[in-house]
């Protein structure tokens, strides 16, 4: 079973950056129309104008929305609606990191995270799922991390976050088996732009892939049906291996990274923000608060 891509609708969140504006950039070629979605709609129209220049009868739609505010959400379902859009692939790429002592971070900041990580891809997974499954046929494609494997001190929030993605779209999956709807998870490691220094501190160089290639490898598992991607052969590895070590020994590992967070704290005593980062292990790109 493959999700309705091709001469498609396709929604992408987080599309101004990031995996999603490179998911953007693949699906452009294939789909009738995309919708991207962003709380600032001025930082998605070069991304339009590019796409409508190698495609002119690709049909861009731009949708400024707080995807963290509910009547947002239930505003832009409803615009979608008046224009008679028929949502065929969801892709849930817009998510908040955080790296820093989980006592000394704002609270404010980390409801943002979760509402950011866990409320949003499941209200619109919740909006836009039910008219798939009254079709038959959909896709829902999650971007998450591969923090959901991890113990990360200095990321407590955010691997719990990437927790709750991998049993969301582990259970869901399974309810709507054999019903037309594909959902795939895609957990990736660090993550890079072409020519840019490794994300994380002390992170092997081979752990790194281009957010091209990610998006690439997500793309194409997501059309093959797959439950689970970790994009990046060395990733892929190490995420395999994980589930077999004793708890005993991902608690040393977490000590570890501790001690590095630690070190960054005592070298840079101001608080880190929550922001926007890309959904990707040990990774963070804030902006301010």
């Amino acid at each position: 079973m493959r999700p309705p891509i091709d001469q498609g609708t396709v929604l992408i969140t987080g599309a101004s950056e990031g995996i999603g504006r490179e998911l953007a950039r693949l699906l452009s070629r294939r789909v009738r129309t995309l919708v991207l979605v962003d709380r600032d709609v001025e930082r998605l129209k070069p991304l339009r104008e590019e796409l409508l220049s190698l495609y002119p009868t690709l049909g861009v739609l731009l949708e400024q929305c707080d995807v963290r505010e509910s009547r947002d959400i239930d505003a832009l379902v409803a615009s979608l609606e008046s224009h008679f859009v028929r949502v065929d692939v969801l892709v849930n790429t817009a998510a908040l990191g955080h790296q820093g002592l989980y006592a000394e971070a704002r609270w404010g900041g980390l409801e943002e995270l979760l509402r950011a990580n866990v409320w949003v891809p499941a209200l619109l997974t919740h909006r836009l799922l039910a008219p798939m499954l009254e079709r038959g046929r959909g896709g829902v494609l999650n971007i998450g991390s591969g923090a959901a494997q991890l113990f990360l001190p200095g990321s407590t929030m955010f691997a719990a976050t990437q927790r709750f993605l991998d049993g969301f779209t582990e259970s869901l999956r399974l309810e709507v088996e054999g019903r037309g709807v594909v959902i795939t998870r895609v957990a990736p490691g660090p993550l890079g732009d072409a020519g840019a220094q490794a994300v994380g501190a002390g992170v092997a160089p081979f752990f790194q892939i281009s957010l091209e290639h990610c998006a690439r490898v997500a793309l194409a598992a997501f059309e093959r049906g797959e439950a689970l991607v970790y994009p990046g052969w060395g990733h892929r590895w190490v995420m395999r291996l994980l589930p077999l070590l004793p708890r005993m020994v991902k608690r040393a590992l977490g000590r570890l990274a501790l001690r590095g967070v630690r070190r960054e704290a005592l070298a840079a005593p101001e608080a880190l923000p929550v922001g926007l980062a890309s959904p990707v292990l040990l990774a963070r790109e804030p902006t301010p608060a």
